[in-house]
Parts: C-alpha cells; structure tokens; sequence
C-alpha cells in the first residue's frame, strides 16, 4: 500500500503540473489533431477513399506517431531531464519517497495523458464518421503497450543522452522524427519500395502502426497481427527493463555528485 500511495502522489504532482501549464496542455492536444485531419483529408485525396474510411485509417497512425511519440517518450525525456536539473532527485534521497515508486508515477502519469490524447484523437475521428471496426480490448492493449514502449525509451534516453532540457528537442528529433517516416507514421507504409519494408520490420513505431491499424480500420483479429503483437510486446518489455536499468544507475551517479 505504501509503494501505491506513493505511485499516486508522484502521478498527481505530474499531473497537476501538466494543467497548470495551460499551453503546454493545449499544444498536445492541438497537434495531434491536426495530424489527423491533414492525414485525413489527404488520403481521402490522394487514396480516392470516403471520409469516414480515410480517418479510419489516419487515427491510428496519428495517435502512435504524433500523440503517444511525442507525449509518452518526448514528455518522458523532458520530465526526468527536468527533474535532474531542477534537482529534485537529490531531495528525493532525503525523503520517504522510494525510487520505485518515482518510476512508476512517472510511467503511470505519461500512460494518463496518452489514453486521454487517445479517446481525443478517436472523438475526432469519429466526428468525421470514423468507427473502430475490431476488438476494442485488443486495441487497448496495443496503445498500453505502445505507450509502455515510448515511456520505457523515454527514461533510456533521457538518463543517458539527455542533460539538459535543451538536449531534448534535438535528441527526440535526431531519434524520433526518421523512426516516424520509416513506421508510416506520416506516409502509409503500403507506398513503400521493398527495401524499406524491409528495414522497417526491424522499427517499433512500424509494428505499432500496423498492428493498430489492422484492428481499428480492417478489423484484424489477434491471428492476424500476431507477428506485430509479439514485436511490439518483446520491445515494450525490453524498454521496461531497460529504462528501469537505466533509472537506477542514474540515482547511483546522482548520489555520487
């Protein structure tokens, strides 16, 4: 019960945080639905689709590479930069917080803002006439999983590369925005010469993007995407494990200085 309440205290105070900065909450929320209406409306062009069938298929791929990506691992990478900087780790060592417990608010926090951008994203979408045509269940795992993934990189990149907030818009850019193309974040992934599918299978964002598609806009079952489902778990425990490693050798070096 202890870790729980702990766990809470941290995601309240990030929270909180987050909606005392107005702007900040209006730009994540801007962004990724103007994403999604460009991308719809261009592959309604472009594809010769009808509306409803054209945001079908741009809200998943909006919501993994414009929301989650940069809220979930861009949000993550600035939230434990900013806590180095501002040198609230240091008072951590001092309090009764525990380190796990400041983990997992954090990863409880970003997984909040990442289901609310998700039912934002898919309000809209459904504005234009959009549905969700599979297993809802089964793509709630998926956007947990892919959000699991980004956090877990999130604190990998932020307590290793990352040392001030300035590192963090060239670190998300130089990582992230070539990640996005290759996943057909912004550019459908059936446009692709095989060359790049190929490099693409070795992508998370890729594996998220098919596998949220296939069940929002085909319908696709579990059998159906399995190979993205296994890839996209395996990578979203590896993250898990990695971001957690990563965590505590940051609290070591942070105790030393």
């Amino acid at each position: 019960m202890k870790y729980w309440r702990q766990t809470i205290a941290v995601t309240q105070r990030i929270l909180i945080e987050l909606l005392r900065r107005r702007r900040s909450l209006i730009f994540w929320s801007t962004f990724p639905v103007s994403v999604l209406i460009l991308s719809g409306f261009i592959l309604a062009e472009r594809a010769k689709l009808s509306i409803d069938v054209a945001f079908e298929y741009a809200a998943p791929s909006s919501l993994v590479g414009a929301a989650l990506f940069f809220s979930c691992l861009g949000g993550s990478v600035a939230t434990v930069v900013a806590e180095r900087e501002q040198q609230t780790l240091k008072r951590l060592f001092i309090s009764p917080l525990s380190g796990t417990s400041y983990f997992l608010g954090i990863f409880l926090a970003h997984s909040c803002i990442g289901i609310g951008q998700t039912l934002l994203v898919y309000t809209v979408a459904a504005f234009w006439g959009a549905s969700f045509k599979g297993s809802i269940l089964l793509g709630l795992v998926i956007i947990l999983l892919s959000i699991v993934a980004y956090v877990g990189l999130g604190f990998i990149l932020g307590t290793q590369l990352a040392r001030r907030i300035e590192d963090v818009n060239a670190l998300v850019a130089a990582f992230g925005v070539p990640l996005l193309i290759l996943g057909g974040a912004f550019l459908p992934s059936s446009l692709f010469p095989t060359t790049l599918i190929n490099i693409a299978k070795f992508n998370p964002i890729y594996h998220m993007n098919e596998a949220l598609v296939g069940v929002s806009a085909r319908g696709d079952e579990i059998d159906q995407i399995t190979s993205h489902f296994i890839f996209l778990l395996v990578f979203a425990a590896v993250m898990v494990l990695g971001g957690w490693l990563s965590y505590r050798r940051m609290l070591i070096v942070e105790r030393r200085l």
